[in-house]
């Protein structure tokens, strides 16, 4: 009888069928815990911003019954004026990788320390900023046509020139960050989750094969990395004509800056 009940333990904190419980148990939660450790984040193109108020949202690694699999990056809508996207993170603790929700609010909080790159460079968002409702693109760090988006300017991003791939925070080989106290201001200011779009991009990528790192070995294809417009908005761009760099109000500018660093 011992034997028996040691068994059924032991298959039970096995990494997969803990996650798996964990994931049924918590299915509309914030965390999910597992025993392995998520693949190096592959680096990628950023396709073209479709059009303005679009927020880059980086392509990061998900868990499901499966194993890990990709998340590809994508341009979403923020769902109100003057929200940012806090992308989500894996962090050890415990002997656990843990998933953190990524979410929507008026400042970018703590993602482990992670480069996810475009914008997200570890700390904050330098792809662009809010001002009177419309959403300032930095060209230096976003795709971004200036013949559909004429709220533009251009601004170095702080990231390490060297990109590191490392996909979690904490634990051997992960990132070291701590949140800053402004982090946790954005963490405990109201925010909102994830969009019914986002949720739906989320059930395609679990339901794609090639995604999963069972089959692609943690290096999925180059051309699903990231999910790029659509055909009517390909055509929006093609019909515009190029107009003159924007100039954006420079003490506007200076302030975000100056909340991000």
């Amino acid at each position: 009888m011992n034997y028996i009940k040691k068994a059924i333990r032991s298959f039970l904190l096995s990494p997969m069928v803990f996650a798996a419980f964990t994931v049924f148990f918590i299915g509309c939660a914030e965390s999910i815990s597992i025993r392995t450790a998520p693949p190096q984040l592959p680096v990628y193109e950023q396709p073209i911003c479709p059009d303005e108020g679009y927020i880059w949202v980086p392509g990061y690694w998900a868990y499901g019954p499966n194993g890990y699999f990709w998340v590809p990056g994508i341009w979403e809508p923020a769902p109100e004026a003057g929200l940012l996207w806090t992308p989500g993170y894996w962090g050890w603790s415990n002997g656990y990788y843990i998933w953190h929700e990524g979410y929507w609010a008026g400042h970018v909080g703590f993602y482990g320390g992670i480069n996810y790159g475009h914008g997200y460079g570890g700390v904050g968002y330098e792809g662009g900023y809010w001002n009177e409702g419309r959403l300032y693109y930095n060209s230096a760090v976003t795709n971004v046509n200036v013949a559909v988006i004429h709220t533009t300017y251009q601004a170095p991003a702080n990231e390490n020139p060297v990109r590191t791939t490392v996909s979690y925070n904490g634990g051997a080989g992960g990132t070291s960050a701590k949140p800053l106290d402004k982090e946790l201001v954005a963490a405990r200011v109201p925010h909102i989750s994830a969009t019914p779009a986002q949720k739906r991009h989320f059930r395609a990528a679990a339901s794609n094969r090639e995604l999963l790192v069972s089959f692609n070995q943690g290096r999925p294809r180059r051309d699903i990395l990231a999910k790029r417009q659509g055909p009517a908005l390909e055509k929006k761009v093609a019909r515009q004509k190029k107009p003159p760099q924007n100039k954006v109000n420079e003490k506007k500018q200076k302030e975000h800056r100056e909340y991000e660093h």
